[in-house]
């Protein structure tokens, strides 16, 4: 029954069932309680096959429909994915296949429709079903006749030559392919006449034009003569062959004029006589175009350029010249535009392109055949053309000065001397016309036209008719008149050429037939008299040709010019006749006639052998059974032909001999025919008379068969000849003989065949070729023949395959026998074999002779495909033939065929070979992948021959004379099966799966239990296979398949036990075994499941007395544990790791999974060698991703290696080498790496490594060099400049995380320029489905054990380990700057919160820190980015020790700033110092170190905190150091400014991500004196000319653009110490000028920024070149106030942060204040507000 609905019931009890599925009903039941209503499905008779659990039942309908609903079945499912996966392309397709099947299938329900187009339907469903199923990637349905077939019904061999087939015939089927041609305009449009236009095809390799031609007529202005053709110029190029478009073919468009001689005439109006005129030609080349009109199903534009012909006389060459690119016989066009056309490629026979392409034909496309009959003549066709071909002629000047214009004019006449009525066609596409005016060539008395003209004579009229070319002179001054002067003829015998008057007529036909027609003729004729108006000139000629393409006439060999021959057709239509005519000679007159007309009827078969005439041979079959009447014919027929033979050994010429052999099959259909012809008007009288001669005939035959040819060829040809015709005569022999009569016969012809394989190897071909066609034939498939017959056939075959000659046609041969043998005799051998019990051995084994014999040629079979080669083109067939063979074996051929072997050697050998043929079917792809039918049908068959093998193999290898190699073979044959892709079930789609398991089960579990049983098998010789089947048997497990597992896993457990009984440990299992899961696992074998299950090992070691009586020694059971459980871990790396490699994952997950395995493997497994590979893919990951840090990878393997000369083998990618040399080689590299990635301090000690060993060889040029490295290496450390990176701290949580990230915190270094919102957001993007947590607190349990993944990311600071070369003033900033943040293992990140009450008025009172330091594995740089955290320490700070950090780290923030303006780190712009000294000197925000002094320096607070003594000392040092440095202490800089800050530091120091939000705002506000007691009214002044000796060798450079010292000299060319107290108020008016380009009056009291740099670059200098204390108080007093002519105090209050470009109070401070304050002269007063400072005098 069919569901009709989709049924989702609402009880427990119910079947929830889908649309479309097939319910077997077993019982109906009445009442409330149903499994599903009646009503939801529609009831059908159905089949039910495969009884047992996997039973199905089939409906009884039409198969097609059945595969159809199937199929969309099927098709829905994957058509959904391809929405989802975005084809949707591919997605649309499937759809409108699927709507088109739905209603294919409508049609067949509908019942309506006849048989042709039921037919018809179901191809169509055919196609779309397969078309579907490899777009889908699904398997490959065999069919015959459009229905699917059951494997289980058709032998092997069938099947597979089913798809082979198959698969040629959509490739190699020759198809007629048929060209559309469409012209859709012609743009050159210079000419201004009508013209003619001609479409060929054109062979440049043969150079001859091989269609008819298509003629468009056009206008002046480019469009059709004919108004109808509008839109309608196309033409169709029929029956071009496959051997046709391999051509070298070339689309060839003349094109010829019509109007005036000469295209630039000057001559106005209309022409008073119109030429025909050759203008130009174009053309295409087929090569070019046709891969893509081929890919098309509509048509493709095309542009041809019209070249003209720069000489006529070339012009019959035109289109050669311009395929060979002759560019100088040709004109290139001066525009692009030509002709255009459309072309459409189609196939298929002319009826079907018609049917198939309506909107074509309806167009009026002329059909162009080809100059030529098609590859098949079919029955019917009629055809009678005329081609001719006027080629060139030669004539007379006749007393002109110039050369003719030479027009020639053809009709076409009776022999009454009628002109024929339109039979000339000058190219399909125009009505026929009565005559040809052919086109003129300018002054030419040699033309060559090729022109090429049709002529459809009626077939009535064409004896007689005559030809009639007429030649004018077109002369161009005589009124454009045409002159007669000469003529020609040609009949259909003959033709000739004559001069003429010009005022001549042709009235009387009969003065000019009687003409000699050709040179030959006029030489033998007499002379012709004078008085004939028609004289001959010896001196001019004119050439012709012609071409008969006629299916009721021949044209004679010789034509007027002896041109090329044509091919001869002959009509069928008189067959009848002119057999029937031989017949009634050879009644008539037998002795006189017979061998004539046997001779004539041989001539006639054989003419029908010829592929052109083959489709006629079902009329001489109609002949033969319906018309034939020689009923005597056989007598005389039998006597020639034994003739013949008997004649063969005598004869040297046997031509006629051959042909008599090739017309056998004919022949014995007219004695058979004629026989019983006889016997029925005889009653059958004579009898053994034509018995006896059939025999004698046969004697004859055997006796040809038996020569030895070796010495004769021509006797081979005859053989040969009499062998290819033999096997056709059997179904004729069948209607007067019995099956074994006739068998009996073929067994003697071929039995007097010579068994040996010396024939020669075209007789070898021809012999097997015989036997093959004697196979197939319908006497084969008798089981009596078969009994007859089969023993010669298989002798034959038996040698050829010892051999290994002609394989391929002794594989055919086999296969046939399989397929038949399957078809006929398998029913009965099955039946008997039911019946065994009752039956004898003895009658058991004469009914199955056949089979027997097939064991025979199993070991040449098997023989065969162990030494074929592995893609040798016939393995296919032999692996057909030989499983064909074994499915039709049963366990009692299996053991009859182990008893025919002589000894245990063959039967050793022959086992190896078969589990070697075995091997290689699971290894090669010798079916193709969608061939997913024949892959488990051989995957079946190999399964029940290891199951009748398996006794075998334990009963002779096992328990007398163990023999390893067998066993091994037998067990990888095992476990290739196992792990073969056909059958992994897990990656099928579930209705795939349900149909192999309905149909098969599943094999794999099958072939595990049989591995499991011979494994048992084994006893004490288990341990041979330890550890080899280690690896292939921990492959079978990772089968994703449970039942295996589960047979399989014990097996390990025994191996330990028995190398533990022998060894005393399992330590080859255990490497064995650690050693293959990783390889397996990485080529992407086994799943999470497989690691829970591999953990049930462990089981094996508990408490399990059944278990422990298998264990001698109780002692390893805790070793044992140990060790599954670490693979148990192992696994989980493994599958992590192969997981993330498979996967689209980044290169630092990547990168952590490889560092993941590789830990485990040094520290917990020890493997060095496993350890080393995963080192060297851990580098090749880190170089992937231009992390050349990578060289601390490389380090892990040279820290193994010693300076010592052992010899290593060849590993990895080094080579054989000693262990010194590849440490060198090691150290080079991570040298270099170190170099490229900047990591120069990591170097250098590889460097002195290396010098070391290179002193102590005395290798000085290798000492040079890397003592040149280490030199390049410190200087790049000093000069070149280095990114600070930043460090984040990561936590994982969840169960969602892979194995080594679950539960886990790690800090990883960032890239450069990275901040943390970078790094989070690239975090979040390498695990898209975390949740990112808002607060630094650790995670509850919660969080921890949930199926989820969460992140917890922020930034920590490094604390160094180096804290001397930190500590030491003489080292560098860029050397300290890399010690802070390379090679650290300790981190910290700080957490606020306040302690007790909160302070509202100052928050830094209750402000504690939580200071968490994280203690890495590994230091940072290494192996890898990040490390795990192994220890982490939590402190609390207290207010107090912040704040004297949070100084300590601003002072060090100066010190490094200053630092890297000093080395010209940071140059030009200092707006960053700018802000960090606002920042320090006036914090807007929180009130800076304001808030500290109030805090902390408050008696109250002293008094009350008394061991805060030391503390708050500090804290003042650090401020003073802060407002007054030490100026004989060198400053100390840090490299960079991105320094995460302290929490609850004022602005610079950053605070953790989640601090509290009660922290004061990060922004510093200047100390003022009320809240600073200690300090005096000037403390803002004096804070700020505490820096200026620090700032301002900073700031100098940058605020004066020019260098003073070389500009002064020049305009003040005297000693200054000693003029300029004198001439300064003199000079400074000079001087100022001449360096400032402005009026300072004007310019400076509003453009202070261009005035100040100026005079602080005039002044300055001034001062520090001459004696300080006799200028300064000058220049301050007399200079200042003249140059800048206003009060500074009130012109500095004003907005300067508006007029400035930089920070008025730094630049002040910075050049005014150092010296106003060494002379007490000008003072900084302490500000007005926080903007405006103020300067007193």
């Amino acid at each position: 029954m069919w569901l009709i609905c989709t049924f989702r019931g609402s009880v427990a009890q119910v079947l929830a069932l889908e649309v479309g599925e097939t319910v077997q009903i077993l019982e109906k039941c009445e009442g409330e309680t149903r499994i599903f209503p009646a009503s939801y499905v529609h009831l059908k008779k159905a089949v039910v096959t495969n009884r047992g659990p996997h039973e199905t039942a089939v409906p009884l309908e039409d198969p097609t429909l059945t595969e159809v609903s199937s199929t969309l079945q099927e098709w829905a499912l994957l058509w959904k994915q391809l929405y989802v996966k975005h084809k949707v392309d591919l997605f649309y397709k499937v759809r409108h296949v699927m709507m088109e099947l739905i209603d294919l299938r409508r049609q067949l329900l509908s019942g309506h429709l006849t048989q042709d187009q039921s037919r018809d339907v179901k191809r169509h469903v055919t196609v779309r079903l397969d078309w579907g199923n490899e777009h889908l990637g699904l398997d490959l349905v065999p069919r015959k006749e459009f229905d699917m077939v059951d494997e289980d019904h058709i032998s092997v061999s069938d099947l597979y030559k089913m798809e082979t087939r198959r698969r040629e015939t959509e490739t190699t089927v020759p198809v007629p392919h048929h060209l559309l041609v469409n012209l859709k305009s012609f743009t050159y449009n210079s000419i201004g006449e009508d013209t003619d236009i001609f479409f060929s095809l054109y062979d440049l390799r043969e150079a001859k034009t091989i269609s008819e031609r298509f003629l468009v007529r056009l206008n002046k202005n480019g469009a059709p003569r004919n108004p109808e053709k509008v839109e309608r110029l196309c033409a169709l190029f029929t029956d071009l062959s496959n051997k046709d478009m391999k051509r070298d073919l070339y689309i060839v468009s003349h094109v010829i004029r019509t109007g005036r001689m000469l295209l630039n005439d000057s001559e106005k109006g209309p022409p008073l006589v119109q030429y025909r005129r050759p203008y130009g030609c174009a053309v295409l080349a087929m090569s070019d175009v046709l891969q893509t009109i081929a890919e098309l199903k509509e048509e493709k534009d095309f542009v041809l350029k019209v070249y003209t012909c720069n000489n006529e006389n070339e012009w019959y060459q035109i289109h050669e010249n311009i395929i060979r690119k002759s560019s100088t016989k040709y004109t290139v066009p001066s525009t692009s535009y030509g002709l255009i056309i459309s072309l459409q490629l189609l196939r298929g026979d002319v009826d079907q392109v018609r049917r198939e392409n309506p909107l074509i034909f309806s167009r009026g496309v002329s059909v162009t055949r080809k100059l030529g009959f098609p590859d098949v003549i079919m029955p019917g066709d009629v055809r009678n053309d005329l081609y001719l071909t006027l080629e060139r002629g030669d004539f007379e000047r006749g007393g002109k000065s110039v050369q003719k214009n030479i027009e020639v004019t053809v009709y076409v006449l009776y022999a009454d001397g009628e002109i024929l009525k339109d039979c000339i066609s000058l190219g399909s596409g125009e009505p026929q016309v009565p005559e040809h005016r052919s086109f003129v060539l300018y002054h030419n008395n040699s033309p060559r036209w090729s022109e090429v003209i049709k002529l459809p004579i009626p077939i009535d009229r064409f004896r007689g008719s005559h030809l009639r070319f007429e030649f004018r002179h077109c002369s161009t001054k005589d009124k454009g008149e045409k002159k007669l002067f000469g003529f020609s003829l040609h009949s259909s015998d003959e033709g000739g050429w004559n001069h003429c008057d010009e005022n001549t007529t042709f009235s009387n036909h009969a003065l000019y037939l009687g003409l000699p027609c050709c040179k030959e003729d006029f030489n033998s004729c007499p002379s012709i008299p004078s008085s004939l108006i028609f004289q001959r000139s010896t001196k001019e000629n004119f050439w012709i040709s012609t071409q008969l393409s006629s299916t009721k006439l021949t044209q004679n060999g010789t034509q007027l010019t002896g041109d090329r021959p044509i091919h001869l057709v002959i009509s069928p239509s008189f067959l009848q006749d002119i057999l029937d005519t031989l017949f009634s000679i050879l009644d008539d007159n037998t002795d006189k006639y017979g061998p004539l007309v046997f001779q004539s009827l041989v001539f006639i078969i054989n003419l029908l052998r010829d592929s052109k005439y083959y489709h006629f041979r079902p009329v001489m079959d109609t002949y033969i059974q319906k018309h034939f009447a020689g009923a005597l014919a056989y007598k005389e027929l039998i006597r020639c032909l034994k003739w013949y033979m008997d004649r063969s050994a005598e004869v040297v010429r046997q031509d006629h001999i051959q042909e008599a052999m090739r017309a056998l099959e004919y022949l014995f259909k007219f004695i058979i025919q004629s026989r019983i012809l006889y016997s029925r008007a005889t009653c059958g009288m004579e009898e053994e008379q034509f018995r006896t001669s059939v025999q004698e005939l046969f004697q004859s035959i055997r006796f040809v068969l038996s020569l030895d040819s070796r010495n004769s060829e021509t006797l081979i040809f005859t053989q040969a000849a009499l062998l290819n015709s033999f096997p056709a005569i059997f179904d004729e022999l069948l209607q007067m003989f019995t099956v074994q009569e006739v068998a009996e016969f073929v067994r003697g012809t071929l039995g007097s065949m010579p068994s040996t394989v010396h024939m020669g190897q075209s007789m070898d071909v021809v012999k097997l070729q015989s036997i093959a066609r004697t196979v197939d034939s319908r006497l084969f498939s008798f089981p009596e023949s078969r009994r007859i017959l089969l023993p010669v056939v298989l002798h034959h075959i038996h040698l050829h395959l010892r051999q290994q000659k002609e394989l391929l046609i002794c594989s055919g041969i086999l296969s046939s026998i399989f397929s038949i043998i399957k078809s006929s005799s398998m029913v009965t051998h099955r039946h008997t074999h039911r019946h065994m019990k009752t039956a004898s051995v003895e009658r058991y084994h004469n009914q199955t002779n056949p089979i027997i014999i097939e064991i025979k040629v199993m070991g040449s079979l098997v023989f065969v495909l162990s030494c074929l080669h592995p893609v040798s083109c016939w393995q296919g067939e032999y692996v057909s033939c030989l499983l064909s063979l074994l499915r039709q074996m049963t366990d009692v051929h299996f053991q009859h065929l182990m008893e025919n072997f002589q000894s245990k050697e063959e039967l050793k050998e022959f086992f190896l070979k078969v589990l070697s043929v075995f091997r290689n079917l699971m290894k090669l792809s010798i079916f193709p992948r969608d061939w997913n039918v024949m892959r488990l049908l051989t995957s079946n068959i190999i399964l029940t021959t290891a199951q009748y093998l398996s006794p075998a193999l334990h009963k002779n290898f096992t328990e007398a004379e163990f023999d390893f190699k067998v066993w091994n073979s037998y067990f990888s044959l095992s476990v290739l099966y196992i792990n073969q892709p056909s059958l992994q079930l897990e990656s099928l789609s579930p209705a795939k799966r349900n149909k192999v398991l309905d149909k098969y089960g599943d094999m794999r579990v099958m072939m595990t239990y049989e591995l499991f049983s011979m494994w048992q098998k084994l006893g004490e010789n288990k341990i041979h296979f330890i550890p080899g089947m280690i690896g292939p048997f921990l492959g079978v497990t990772l089968v994703p398949q449970v039942e295996v597992r589960n047979i399989m896993i014990p097996i390990f457990h025994d191996m330990m036990d028995w190398e533990q009984r022998k060894n005393g440990n399992f330590k080859q299992v255990e490497a064995e075994l650690i050693d293959k899961l990783d390889s397996l696992v990485s080529e992407g074998k086994g799943d999470e499941n497989y690691r829970e299950l591999f953990g049930l090992l462990t089981q094996l070691f508990g408490p399990y007395p059944s278990l422990l009586e298998k264990i001698e020694q109780e002692t390893w059971r805790e070793t044992g544990v140990s060790f599954v459980t670490s693979v148990t871990r192992l696994m989980e790396r493994l599958l992590d790791y192969r997981d993330c490699m498979k996967g689209d994952e980044t290169e630092n997950k990547k990168i952590g999974y490889t560092v993941n395995l590789l830990n485990f493997y040094k520290s917990e497994i020890n493997k060095e060698e496993m350890y080393i590979r995963y080192i060297h893919k851990l580098c090749d990951m880190h170089l992937q991703a231009e992390n050349y840090t990578a060289a601390f990878t490389l380090l892990l393997y040279w820290e193994l290696l010693n300076w010592e000369e052992k010899l290593l083998k060849e590993f990895l990618h080094y080579p054989t080498q000693t262990e010194w040399s590849r440490k060198e080689a090691l150290s080079r590299k991570v040298i270099h790496y170190f170099n490229k990635g900047k990591c120069w301090e990591f170097g250098v000690p590889l460097c002195r490594d290396l010098a070391f060993q290179y002193e102590s060889l005395y290798d000085y040029q290798s000492l040079s060099w890397i003592r040149k490295m280490e030199a390049a290496y410190y200087d790049n450390i000093m000069e070149q400049q280095r990114l600070e990176p930043e460090f984040f701290r990561v936590g994982f949580y969840g169960r969602k995380f892979p194995f080594f990230l679950r539960n886990k915190e790690f800090v990883c270094r960032g890239h450069d320029y990275e901040r943390l919102e970078a790094f989070q957001q690239r975090m979040l993007g390498e695990f898209p489905q975390a949740i990112a947590m808002q607060h630094p607190n650790q995670p509850d349990e919660a969080i921890l054990q949930c199926d989820s993944q969460y992140l917890q990311i922020y930034a920590v600071t490094p604390v160094p380990d180096s804290v001397g070369v930190l500590q030491m003033d003489r080292v560098p900033d860029r050397i300290k700057s890399f010690y802070r943040v390379n090679n650290v293992r300790r981190y910290r990140y700080d957490r606020p919160f306040h302690k007790g009450p909160k302070d509202r008025d100052n928050e830094f009172k209750s402000l504690w820190i939580e200071r968490t330091t994280l203690i890495l594995t590994h230091p940072l740089p290494g192996i890898s980015r990040w490390f795990e955290v192994q220890k982490r320490e939590l402190v609390e700070v207290s207010p107090l020790e912040n704040a004297v950090s949070v100084v300590e780290n601003k002072n060090q923030e100066l010190r490094t700033l200053i630092s890297q303006y000093q080395h010209k780190q940071l140059q030009g712009n200092i707006n960053l110092l700018s802000m960090t000294l606002n920042g320090v000197i006036d914090a807007a925000v929180n009130g800076g170190i304001a808030r500290y002094q109030e805090a902390f320096f408050d008696k109250e607070y002293i008094t009350s905190h008394p061991e805060d003594t030391e503390k708050i000392t500090q804290l003042k040092d650090l401020m003073q150091e802060q407002v007054r440095p030490r100026q004989h202490r060198r400053p100390r800089a840090r490299g960079g400014s991105g320094r995460t800050r302290e929490a609850g530091a004022p602005r610079d120091a950053s605070p953790p991500q989640e601090a509290d939000r009660s922290v004061p705002h990060d922004e510093e506000q200047p100390l003022s004196s009320e809240n600073h007691k200690g300090e005096g009214s000037s403390h803002w002044s004096s804070q700020w000319t505490s820096h200026l000796p620090l700032v301002l060798p900073v700031v100098l450079p940058l605020v004066l653009p020019v260098d003073l010292p070389l500009v002064l000299p020049v305009v003040l060319p005297v000693d200054l110490p000693v003029v300029l107290p004198v001439v300064l108020p003199l000079v400074l008016p000079v001087v100022l000028p001449l360096v400032l380009p402005v009026d300072l009056p004007l310019v400076l009291p509003v453009d202070l920024p261009l005035v100040l740099p100026v005079v602080l670059k005039v002044v300055l200098p001034l001062v520090l070149l001459v004696d300080l204390p006799l200028v300064l108080p000058v220049v301050l007093k007399v200079v200042l106030p003249l140059v800048l002519l206003v009060d500074l105090p009130v012109v500095l209050p004003v907005d300067l942060p508006v007029v400035l470009p930089v920070d008025l109070p730094v630049v002040l401070l910075v050049v005014i204040d150092p010296v106003a304050r060494q002379y007490s002269h000008i003072s900084i007063c302490p500000p007005v507000s926080r903007h405006h400072p103020s300067i007193c005098f």
